[in-house]
């Protein structure tokens, strides 16, 4: 007789459903860190360019959107970051874990 579990039995497990409840909790907290980082940058476009306009310094042509800029794709390259960490370091462990007990 197969060792393996029917579907049912694996969506009910707990480490299955643990590990679906960790993986939406950083999926959704990475999400909202990155809509809030874009579209704080959209919105200070869109509402604010006197402030993205100053010159950083007198005589030079970078003003404070540039930074800014360079900063939200820098976050996000550190959310992605964040995400690969935790899916080699956790998430993949948790997966063979899962797939030892259900008989995946």
């Amino acid at each position: 007789m197969s060792s393996k579990k029917s579907a049912h039995e694996m969506l009910e497990d707990e480490n299955f459903k643990s590990l679906a409840r960790q993986k939406n909790t950083i999926s959704w907290v990475l999400t909202i860190f990155e809509l809030v980082l874009y579209f704080g940058f959209i919105a200070l476009i869109a509402y604010n360019k006197p402030f993205l306009a100053q010159k950083l310094t007198e005589g030079k042509a970078t003003t404070v959107g540039i930074p800014i800029a360079v900063g939200t794709i820098f976050f996000s390259w550190v959310f992605t970051g964040i995400y690969i960490w935790w899916a080699n370091n956790k998430y993949d462990r948790m997966v063979k874990e899962v797939k030892d007990r259900i008989g995946g």
